[in-house]
């Protein structure tokens, strides 16, 4: 078998080895995908789907720690995140565990006398899941678990970046007692498998998450064989500060937003927007707290922020700071790679950024903080909705009224008021415009992985005109 390594961002160092699949393991995936929808996983009822997800949960609860360590090794990010992450994953398979048994179709009443007509709701099939290398196997849950729940079988392609923790994770279905072929991993240092995954025919649906550009080209590519998509793709997400916000609890959201994860993260409240009254007290306050985030091993309890997770990431990052302070904005702190650090990028906060800059439009994956300012509510809503992409969003504010309102107005698939970067499987999950369609977690996650089917069923026995419409 060929592999390849995988390397540890901090390190430097190859600290594990994965499979390097081919074109004919994709195939021989696709095969066996199917032929467990066809064969035993296909007869189970959904009581029997909950009952193997909930064992699965429960390896995953044991082994929590053991996976947030491979996922730290993996990607670079701080230990203490990962294992919050591993530990949370159990829900995702408990919350959608207990939608499996409760999958319906109705009785439909037609102007049709005569007939009974209801619906069925049955699996889409055989699901790709494309997961990106920043939160491999919670956002791989994400998509796993209401495609488990919906009856589908799943081929998994991790980053080639961080193939590891997928492959810990297959370890333990197959220890859960899920039938051959309902979940696979398939790893490859190779553009050239997911390309093939999501243009084979013999795939009914591709849920990716990745970059806006690479979402575009799967959703070409599957429509090709009518596949179906979900896309949680790039965002430029604005955190909008009022003047009677509690600037504490603000420094403290904003760190979440964009530090936290090494603004490694899809919804990163990558620009904040300050009103007047209150930008320079809010700027200084981030800065100084930028100042003092500890960087290091992200194994360490003391790091606050790990290293970027590759090398090419860390001159994107590098790139678009020195793009910003050319187009004319000012580095309040950090924008540097500390001397001998590997990967690291210091928390950077950059004020002055226009709508005509780079760093205010364009998505960075990284530790860069774009600093823009407002004077009333209508400007606010403006400059927030500016951008091509529509994740997430940030409202800081003590006026109710305010918050709902501003809210509706707007343009983001999720909007979190006096907080930021929560998550819970009960709460959808995806963004408008640029940050892709569709919707993770929630019930309507759950139909992204179901199809309707209507039958129609005579009960007269009466002869009908064969040339006239029913």
């Amino acid at each position: 078998m060929i592999t390849y390594g995988s390397i540890d961002p901090y390190t430097g160092e190859v600290w594990g080895e994965a499979p390097d699949a081919s074109l004919a393991d994709v195939d021989a995936a696709v095969a066996r995908a199917r032929a467990a929808l066809v064969g035993p996983w296909g007869a189970l009822t959904g009581t029997e789907r909950a009952r193997l997800m909930r064992r699965l949960a429960a390896v995953l609860e044991r082994d929590a720690a053991e996976l947030a360590e491979v996922e730290s090794r993996d990607n670079g990010k701080l230990l203490r995140e990962m294992a919050g992450q591993t530990a949370y994953l159990p829900e995702w398979l408990y919350y959608f565990a207990g939608l499996a048994d409760k999958i319906e179709g109705r009785v439909i009443p037609t102007d049709k006398p005569g007939y009974l007509v209801y619906t069925r709701r049955e699996p889409v099939g055989v699901v790709v899941a494309i997961v990106p290398w920043n939160s491999p196997l919670l956002l791989l849950m994400w998509k796993l678990a209401p495609a488990l729940a919906a009856g589908c079988t799943v081929i998994v392609k991790p980053s080639e970046h961080t193939p590891m923790s997928a492959l810990a994770l297959e370890e333990r279905v197959r220890e859960a007692g899920f039938p051959v072929g309902v979940v696979q991993v398939l790893t490859s240092s190779s553009a050239a498998v997911p390309e093939a995954l999501v243009a084979h025919p013999g795939v009914d649906k591709v849920a990716f998450t990745g970059s806006t550009a690479t979402g575009i080209a799967v959703a070409k590519s599957a429509a090709e064989h009518l596949g179906r998509t979900t896309l949680e793709l790039g965002g430029k997400s604005a955190q909008v500060v009022f003047p009677d916000a509690d600037l504490d609890a603000v420094v403290n959201g904003v760190l979440a937003g964009i530090f936290a994860a090494g603004g490694q993260t899809c919804m990163a409240g990558s620009r904040l927007l300050v009103h007047d009254e209150v930008h320079d007290e809010l700027v200084s306050r981030v800065v100084k707290r930028a100042q003092s985030i500890q960087l290091g091993d992200p194994r360490d309890p003391a790091t606050e922020m790990g290293p970027v997770a590759t090398r090419a990431q860390l001159e994107v990052v590098l790139r678009h700071i020195r793009d910003a302070v050319t187009e004319g904005g000012q580095l309040a702190c950090g924008g540097k790679q500390p001397e001998a650090s590997g990967l690291f990028v210091e928390p950077t906060v950059v004020t002055g950024v226009s709508p005509g800059m780079r760093l205010w439009q364009e998505e960075v994956f990284g530790p860069v903080l774009a600093v823009g300012r407002f004077a009333d509510e209508d400007e606010a809503v403006a400059l927030a909705n500016d951008s091509r992409y529509g994740l997430a969003a940030g409202i800081w504010t003590s006026d109710v009224r305010r918050a709902h309102r501003v809210a509706q107005r707007l343009r983001a698939g999720m909007v979190w008021i006096n907080a930021y970067r929560t998550v819970s499987p009960a709460a959808p999950f995806g963004g408008v415009g640029h940050s892709g369609w569709g919707r993770e977690s929630g019930i309507e996650a759950l139909d992204a992985y179901l199809e309707t089917k209507t039958v129609w069923v005579e009960l007269t026995g009466a002869t009908r005109d064969p040339f006239v419409v029913g």
